[in-house]
Formats: structure tokens, sequence, C-alpha cells
């Protein structure tokens, strides 16, 4: 039992060192083109490092994909990822959100697409299953490889909506609440943008990817 604490104390001191240099790196990043420019050169050596502090590969979460395999976000690493957290039942916000990303893939450069990947992550796993992922990839001719739908247990999804930021919350036992927020990670994991909002401008969504 003692061991299992310290397990999760770990987990949970490394989840919230994450999510603050996480949002710290983004605020730096926002507002300092220069040091970005100047940061660039050493990726191809970072790649081959250990992963960042705040990489959200750190993560020990468990997924399953709308394949059915199952995964951790470290294999992952290596694309650029784009990510939401929708839920398949969602008549409101969710379609909006899917629009949103299909827009974001479409205006991104052949040779950017080709490096990353668009991620969805179910807020209500209990009802989104891997094969209702599935269905709803094909509904939304999203089924090809650039597109990754996963479900986790509840904790899990929770720790990671939290280190998005991202508030959800059950107010009938078919809707949820929830931020409409896109978020893009570099090919360490490392949050570098946000997007907040429905329907807004991608521009500089779609230049986070670029970079």
């Amino acid at each position: 039992m003692p061991r299992i604490v310290t397990k999760k104390k770990i987990r949970r001191m490394k989840l919230y060192k994450l999510v603050f240099l996480s949002f710290l790196l983004l605020g730096i990043s926002c507002k300092n083109d220069e040091n970005k420019s100047k940061k660039k050169e050493p990726v191809a050596q970072a790649e081959a490092e250990p992963l960042p502090e705040m990489s959200v590969f750190q993560l020990p979460s468990s997924w399953t994909t709308q394949e059915r395999e199952n995964i951790q976000l470290e294999e992952l690493q290596g694309d650029v990822l784009v990510m939401v957290m929708i839920y398949t039942s969602c008549q409101a916000a969710c379609p909006r959100l899917v629009a949103d990303m299909r827009n974001i893939q479409k205006n991104v450069s052949e040779e950017a697409n080709g490096e990353t990947k668009f991620v969805f992550v179910s807020i209500d796993p209990e009802v989104d299953t891997p094969e209702r992922l599935k269905a709803f990839a094909k509904e939304n001719q999203m089924d090809d490889d650039q597109w990754l739908f996963l479900r986790g247990d509840l904790e899990d999804t929770r720790e990671f909506a939290a280190v998005l930021a991202v508030n959800y919350k059950r107010i009938s036992p078919m809707d949820f609440s929830h931020s409409n927020t896109i978020s893009v990670f570099d090919k360490n994991g490392v949050l570098v943008h946000q997007k907040e909002g429905l329907g807004t401008n991608d521009s500089q969504t779609i230049e986070a990817i670029e970079r």
C-alpha cells in the first residue's frame, strides 16, 4: 500500500510541474519570436535526447485507438500533434470543433501535413468505445492514418484534460459542457500553441504547425 501512494504522489507532482512549465513556455513562445528562431537549430539533436520535463509524453496514461490498439502518448513522438477533446454524441460544439480541425488540416502545407497527426481525445470514454470512435471517424471522412481517435479511463482522461487546461462537466446523462480548445504540441510533446473558441481564425494555429 505505501508503494502505491508513493507512485501516485510522484505522478501528481509530475503533472502539476508539467502544467506549470507548459503554460510558462507557451507564454514565453508567444512573445519572443527571436528566441524561437535561435532555438530551432538544435531540434534534431533534441529528438535523440531524453524527453523535456514539460513534454506531454511524460504522462504514464494508456489509451485505446479507434482500431482497438493500446498505446501510450510517447508512441506519438516524432509527429506534430494537433489535439482536441470532444465526445461523439455531442450535437453542439463538437461538430464545429471537428470542422475547425478539418479546416486546419486542409490549409496546412502538404509537407507539414506529412509530419502532423490530428488527435481527438474523448471526454466520454464510457460511451465512446473504439467501435463508436471508428464509426465517427468514417462518418466524418477522417479514417486515414493522419486522424487518430483516443479513449482512456476516467482518471487518465481527467489528467490529460488538466494538462490542456480543458474543463468539462457532465450536465445530463448524454451531454457535457466543455472548453473548446485546440492545442498544438511539437515533436517532443511540448505545448506550443492553443486556439480557443469555435470558428475563429486558424492562421496562428496553422503557423504553429508549419514551424
